[in-house]
């Protein structure tokens, strides 16, 4: 089980976005990487085609690794880490490590 999912609240721990936090868009599970929203921009040198007339210079979001992320309680507003209970139809339920409420 992932810490980390699609739709969470994620703050960067390490690297050059240290203590931004933003919302997860997407999850790269082979990668081990996540897409998050104005989180690790980089400027890609786009040619001009017949799609995009413009060209020139984009920013561009970029995957970043997982461990350089920490999920943000919503309850706490907290970045933490993560317990993880099993329930008694053997679920697995993520819990807040600080506070110990439910994420759902």
């Amino acid at each position: 089980m992932k810490h980390i999912r699609r739709n969470d609240t994620v703050s960067v721990i390490a690297g050059k976005d240290k203590g931004k936090t933003g919302k997860v868009i997407r999850i790269f599970t082979k990668e081990d990487r996540a897409l998050v929203q104005g989180i690790n921009f980089v400027k890609k040198h786009q040619r001009k085609s017949q799609q995009d007339q413009q060209g020139g210079i984009i920013q561009k979001e970029m995957p970043i690794h997982m461990s350089n992320l920490l999920l943000v309680c919503p309850k706490c507003n907290k970045p933490t880490r993560l317990k993880v209970k099993i329930a008694e139809d053997n679920s697995k339920i993520r819990v807040c490590a600080k506070c110990n409420d439910l994420i759902s």
